[in-house]
């Protein structure tokens, strides 16, 4: 699991990348792949009972999800797009969001629109702690009900299955 969150996360900084025009698809790929991406994610440790202390764990990211987050957010960003348009306040457009987290949204909308393997609600808890990571303000929020909403949309099956009762 550890290694799919570092995938997301390193899709959202390559997205951030692209898009700032720092460097181009095929060379974000490439790099983040030939290096040994590698992402710093928190892991809890220490005794409950002491409270918990944080550190910083270097982990490999899944490249296989790393390289469908960021090829396919790419290639359907229009598609995308419209679904987080949907998903906002009617005054609200993807473009009048800030890159970081429209690079979020589309990452999480893309993963959301192909990966009926994961369930949506983890796809949703990933990505805010990803927002988590970028911001302390509201965008955490805003990214949690943005991506409920296209879940209900695209994933609605699957929602409604997660929140049956377990079968006595």
């Amino acid at each position: 699991m550890r290694r799919k969150s570092a995938a997301r996360l390193a899709a959202v900084q390559a997205l951030y990348q692209i898009e700032l025009g720092d460097v181009t698809p095929d060379a974000a790929l490439r790099d983040f792949l030939q290096h040994g991406i590698a992402a710093t994610l928190p892991h809890t440790i220490g005794d409950e009972d002491e409270g918990r202390e944080i550190e910083m764990a270097l982990v490999e990211p899944d490249s296989a999800l790393f390289t469908a987050v960021v090829r396919g957010a790419l290639e359907r960003h229009e598609d995308l797009d419209r679904l987080i348009g949907g998903a906002l306040n009617k005054d609200w457009t993807p473009d009048r969001l800030e890159a970081v987290l429209r690079a979020i949204l589309r990452a999480a909308a893309f993963e959301l629109m192909s990966r009926s393997d994961i369930p949506p609600k983890v796809t949703i808890s990933e990505f805010v702690d990803i927002a988590h990571a970028f911001y302390s303000g509201p965008e955490p929020g805003l990214v949690n009900a943005v991506l409920d909403r296209i879940a209900r949309v695209l994933r609605a099956e699957d929602l409604s299955r997660d929140n049956d009762p377990a079968p006595r």
